[in-house]
């Protein structure tokens, strides 16, 4: 068995297509296709099944999908010991976040000091950074909730109070202080479903008596408050992502439970370059100096 039959089978698995496998890989068609029949040859069973236009993992394909995954991390981490102990590189982690308000401080306070250290972040639901951590493609998650896994270690390095962002002519503008009852009939701008604050505020609102009646949802957070700002809604917005636009207003919320736990996610076992155990120890002293928020601006 080669590995190059496995990270061709891996990538087909991903796509469900052959030519376009061929095209992301810049091979030919051909040399995928006789790559993957010569696995299935070795392992003595078909891997996918034809629907339609696409390839579909079979239960053999699914089986053995796993242990490929496994074999490629374990493959990877070791060529990443190897470039740490030869000095051949200058660093790179890979990071999936779902909260993104913290980020960019993070990111400078670690590059004064290893300002050679390449990043790969990949904003992702709560759910997709598990699997990417368990496959070994991400060395970290910042999450805006915490994960409940054995195979994960999860750490809350924050607690985040949740606010109200509102345009300055919006009706409860002047107000410092709302109860979750008065914005029910309010429309709200949000990420979708599957982020850890959108989750948390879905069910204090849905305990409160209402769910918010989302007129936008999207993958950028940083686009919420823009939407905001041009008064197309309301958005509930995260302390640390709180921006010093003077054409918002943040108001806090009264509902105590409209806290978020920031949590660092790494995956048990999984090997830590260099680069990446630096760049833990920076998130961890980064958090420890964060202050409690100020008072919301009016």
């Amino acid at each position: 068995m080669e590995l190059l039959q496995l990270e061709y089978f891996k990538a087909v698995a991903a796509s469900g297509h052959v030519t376009e496998t061929a095209r992301r890989l810049n091979v030919t068609q051909s040399s995928v296709s006789r790559t993957l029949g010569r696995l299935e040859e070795d392992l003595g069973a078909r891997l996918f099944d034809r629907v339609g236009r696409t390839l579909q993992l079979n239960e053999f394909g699914r089986l053995f999908l796993r242990r490929a995954e496994k074999a490629l991390s374990e493959l990877a981490q070791g060529r990443q010991e190897i470039a740490d102990l030869s000095g051949l590189d200058h660093g790179f982690v890979k990071l999936a976040v779902n909260t993104a308000g913290t980020l960019p401080a993070i990111l400078r306070l670690f590059q004064k000091k290893h300002p050679t250290t390449q990043f790969h972040v990949s904003m992702v639901t709560t759910a997709e950074m598990v699997v990417l951590l368990k496959r070994g493609e991400m060395d970290f998650g910042l999450s805006s909730s915490p994960v409940h896994d054995d195979d994960l270690d999860c750490r809350i390095v924050l607690q985040d109070p949740i606010l109200l962002a509102v345009p300055p002519g919006h009706r409860l503008a002047s107000f410092r202080l709302v109860g979750l009852t008065e914005l029910k009939d309010e429309n709200f701008i949000g990420v979708r479903s599957g982020y850890g604050a959108r989750d948390l505020t879905d069910a204090v609102c849905r305990s409160s008596g209402f769910l918010p009646r989302y007129i936008f949802e999207g993958d950028e957070p940083a686009r919420v408050q823009s939407l905001v700002e041009a008064g197309i809604g309301v958005a509930f917005v995260p302390g640390t992502s709180r921006s010093a636009n003077e054409n918002l207003v943040y108001l806090s919320l009264a509902d105590e439970h409209l806290v978020r736990d920031i949590a660092l996610l790494q995956c048990q076992g999984h090997y830590l370059s260099k680069a990446a155990q630096e760049f833990q120890k920076v998130v961890l002293e980064f958090f420890a100096g964060v202050s409690e928020p100020r008072e919301p601006s009016r």
